[in-house]
Order: C-alpha cells, then sequence, then structure tokens
C-alpha cells in the first residue's frame, strides 16, 4: 500500500460491521492496512460534513454511506454545490431494516401491505386533528426510499397523505412512546429494542419489501483512492474478509460481542442477539421471523454477491430520486443517471482486489443483477429504467 493509513466514518448500525469486524480481527492490518481509524460519526449529516473537509482538514476519507449519498455529494447536490467526487467500492450489507409502528395503532392493518389501512392512514387528520406522522434519518435516501415505496405500494402519497420527516433515532422512538410518531423507517437494533420495549410493532421487515435489497456502502472520496490504488485495493481485501467473517453463523456471537461493547454500538448484547440470528418478532399477531437469510448478510446471499457494487443497483436508487421528484434540477433524465453512476461506481477495483485475493467465485459476471421483483409485483428492469417509472401509480413525475 502506499499508505496504511486511512479514516472511515461509521454509524452505530449493523451496516458498519464489516468494516469494524475487518479492523478488530485485523483483516486490514493482514493487507498492510495497519493505519485504519473506524470513527464513529454522530449522525448522516456529519458525515457529510467531515467527508467534504477529508481526513486531512479533521474529517474522513470515506466509510459506510445511504445510497445514493456517494452521487449526490459528487454532484455537489448535498453538499451546497461543492462537488467532492466519490467513489463507490463495496456493499457492506444487505437486509437489517425494517418499519416500525407506533403501539397506538395495533390491530389497525398496518401490515406489508397498506392498502387496507389507507382509509385510516388518510383520515388521521380528520379524525385526530394531525395526518400521520412518519419518520427516516436522513433525507432522499435508503431509509427514505424503503418507507416511500411501502406506503406508495399501498395506495399512500408520502408527500400529501402523510407527514413525512427527517428525525433522529432517539428522537423518533421517544415520539412512538408518546404517540406524536406513529412510523419509523430504520435499521437494526433499532426494530428489536422498539418491540422488546413494547412502544410498537414492527409493520414490515424491508426483506419483505425486497428480499436481498442493496443496502448502505463503502464508498471513499476519488482523490484517496486515485493517489492511493494499492492501499485501496489493500483495504478492500480486508473488508472482503471481514464480511465472510460475519457470515459464518459460528462467528456471529463473537461479532455481537465485538460490535456492542463501548467503542462501537454501546448497546446491551442481547439486543443484537436476535437480528444475527434471523429472529424478529413482529408483534401486532403477526409471526415471527426465525431465519438467518432474513437478517442482515454481507458476503453473499441467494441471488448471488452482497459486496460487489452492482451498477443495477445505484441506477435504482437514482431512478427512484427521479420517482420523487428529487435533485430535479440536477437529475433530469436517464442519461445523466448513467453517467452518475459510470463516474462514482468503481466494481472494476472491486474485481482486481477480489482476483487478486483469490475470491474469485465471489465476482459477478455482469454488472447488472438482472431484473428486480419488489412484493408488489412491481418489476426493475435496469436495461428498461423508464419502463419501472412509467408502472408506478404514485410518484411526481
Amino acid at each position: 500500500p502506499e499508505t496504511p493509513n486511512i479514516k472511515l466514518g461509521y454509524i452505530p448500525i449493523v451496516e458498519s460491521a464489516a468494516m469494524i469486524i475487518a479492523q478488530e480481527k485485523g483483516f486490514f492490518a493482514k493487507y498492510g492496512m495497519t493505519g485504519v481509524e473506524v470513527s464513529k460519526q454522530a449522525n448522516w449529516a456529519s458525515a457529510r460534513d467531515n467527508v467534504t473537509i477529508g481526513s486531512s482538514g479533521g474529517g474522513i476519507d470515506g466509510g459506510q454511506w445511504q445510497m445514493p449519498m456517494p452521487h449526490l455529494i459528487s454532484e455537489g447536490i448535498i453538499t451546497n454545490g461543492q462537488k467532492i467526487p466519490m467513489y463507490v467500492l463495496a456493499q457492506l450489507e444487505t437486509q437489517g431494516n425494517g418499519i416500525a409502528v407506533s403501539g397506538i395503532h395495533t390491530g389497525k392493518g398496518l401490515g406489508l401491505d397498506l392498502s387496507g389501512a389507507a382509509d385510516y392512514i388518510k383520515g388521521f387528520q380528520a379524525n385526530q386533528g394531525r395526518k400521520f406522522k412518519a419518520a427516516h434519518t436522513f433525507p432522499n435516501v435508503n431509509q427514505d426510499f424503503w418507507i416511500r415505496y411501502w406506503f406508495a405500494a399501498g395506495g399512500i402519497d408520502p408527500d400529501t397523505d402523510i407527514d413525512l420527516l427527517a428525525v433522529p433515532p432517539a428522537e423518533t422512538v421517544q415520539g412512538m412512546r408518546n404517540g406524536t410518531m406513529d412510523a419509523f423507517s430504520t435499521g437494526d437494533p433499532w426494530p428489536y429494542r422498539i418491540v422488546a420495549d413494547d412502544i410498537g410493532f414492527m409493520s414490515a421487515l424491508t426483506h419483505e419489501l425486497w428480499a436481498f435489497h442493496p443496502e448502505e456502502y463503502l464508498a471513499i472520496r476519488a482523490d484517496w483512492v486515485d493517489a492511493n490504488p494499492n492501499a485501496t485495493k489493500a483495504l478492500l481485501k480486508g473488508l472482503m474478509e471481514g464480511q465472510q467473517w460475519l457470515d459464518d453463523p459460528a462467528n456471529r456471537p463473537e461479532a455481537v460481542k465485538i460490535l456492542a461493547g463501548r467503542n462501537y454500538f454501546n448497546v446491551p448484547e442481547e439486543i443484537l442477539t436476535p437480528p444475527y440470528k434471523g429472529e424478529y418478532a413482529m408483534g401486532d399477531g403477526k409471526a415471527d421471523f426465525k431465519d438467518i437469510n432474513v437478517g442482515p448478510l454481507y458476503w453473499t446471499d441467494p441471488k448471488g454477491s452482497v459486496s460487489y457494487p452492482y451498477k443495477s443497483h445505484d441506477l435504482w436508487f437514482l431512478t427512484e430520486s427521479m420517482r420523487w421528484g428529487f435533485h430535479k434540477n440536477q437529475l433530469t433524465d436517464f442519461d445523466t443517471a448513467k453517467r452518475i453512476v459510470d463516474a462514482v461506481n468503481r466494481e472494476d477495483i472491486w474485481r482486481e482486489a477480489a482476483t487478486e485475493a483469490g475470491f474469485t467465485a465471489a465476482i459477478p459476471a455482469d454488472t447488472s443483477r438482472g431484473v428486480e421483483t419488489f412484493f408488489d409485483g412491481v418489476k426493475f428492469d435496469p436495461a428498461n429504467p423508464e419502463a419501472y417509472l412509467n408502472s408506478l401509480k404514485i410518484k411526481r413525475v
């Protein structure tokens, strides 16, 4: 490596686990990256601001991101016009998310298919004096997309029929406790805490919305990667070993112990244990899940590679951005979307690293995972994203 040092930001949720494990188990050091610093970020806005200034300015070089944050930072869309080119280098994880609903809505039919509860939700203003209120952790990215898709599939417009806000997790959970917040799109370990503490129930897991969906990614400033190509591949090799280690069920108890520690998530081990077994208590009379393939996976899943960053998934995130009218001045058409994906997604570096490390069996044949199917039967064909957009009933375009 040109340098053994890099500073990676993370948020204390299960999506960051592979970076933490690669550091703690010595996988980064194995490939010469002995100076990796894994730095907890206060929130997504802080991570964005810290990567904008870079580690030389006291920030970070890259790390864990909801999608499509790396693309938006590269285009200056969420950095006040300051373009900070980023490279997406690996997917960190699939699944590990869900939609929680306050216990005041128990028995109202707020499950995976919301269509039967649409009138109840839309009528909230007339009956309760306020709109149904839902939250996610950062606007226009993963957890915003999951809850928007869920509402829209049930015939509820998330922009007009409800109030949808970006709110910190702890504040949201307190709102669910006191009855001022109705739903929350969130990552593990929050779903377990909400059900275990009898604050509410899980209406759906994202596994149910879109099995083995793309989740969060490793992305690093392009200037760092361009200056340190060998270090980048060394970092990826260490990450890949961390992902493989995490997917071995025999290692998960040790993973829980490491992640739950004060240095990282700072939560009781019993909160992390169930999702790492694929055990989700849903509440509201729904059947519980007990299947390791339903929880977070890091290296492979039944559809193939988890770690490899498929360009087709980047395109879905940007297509969904177009659907909701996000960034409509900068993201105007599919040619623009594909140009951004090609500039930001560096799956070629992932392939080189996997080949050099001997992980050739994990290398996909194509940059597309093919046609994706959602729980409501809607299909996304990355070869024809316009057809997907046209098929959606609730949208801004």
